[in-house]
């Protein structure tokens, strides 16, 4: 086992500036060569704390601008358009890409289609309820209406 300071956050392993126990061959293979990690010292440990400072802070100014856009994004209901068939059926599908170009053609906020967490695309007319996520800690409800054309 190689202690080891995180560079930047890993899934599955710790967030930035984290000091972590991993094995020789993950830090040599992977976490090195990738710059992700940096082998841990008594200098290094300062840095490490520097480091998850920043990221305290920087967490902190992110969760405040995703709570602002929560503000907005909550009470608006984003009218998404699509070609229907009878019985309000699509003749496709309204996907995550779709409503993220709708919330900014209608609030001006913009969101990434990742941050949509849509389980399937939806296939029918009516009012939805979309998960999103703005930050780690902030998750909110879009509605969104899918009208016909």
């Amino acid at each position: 086992m190689i202690r080891v300071i995180l560079r930047d956050s890993v899934r599955g392993l710790g967030r930035r500036g984290d000091i972590v126990d991993v094995s020789d061959g993950y830090a040599r293979n992977y976490l090195f060569p990738q710059g992700l990690a940096l082998r841990s010292s008594t200098g290094n440990e300062a840095q490490a704390e520097r480091m998850r400072a920043a990221q305290t802070v920087r967490d902190a100014r992110e969760r405040a601008a995703a709570e602002e856009i929560a503000k907005v994004l909550v009470p608006a209901v984003i009218r998404v358009e699509a070609r229907t068939g009878g019985e309000g059926r699509l003749f496709g599908s309204v996907a995550a890409a779709e409503i993220a170009d709708a919330v900014y053609a209608q609030t001006g906020v913009e969101l990434g289609r990742r941050s949509i967490e849509l389980a399937e695309a939806i296939k029918t007319v009516g009012e939805h309820s979309v998960p999103a996520r703005l930050h780690s800690d902030v998750t909110i409800f879009l509605q969104v209406e899918v009208v016909g054309r």
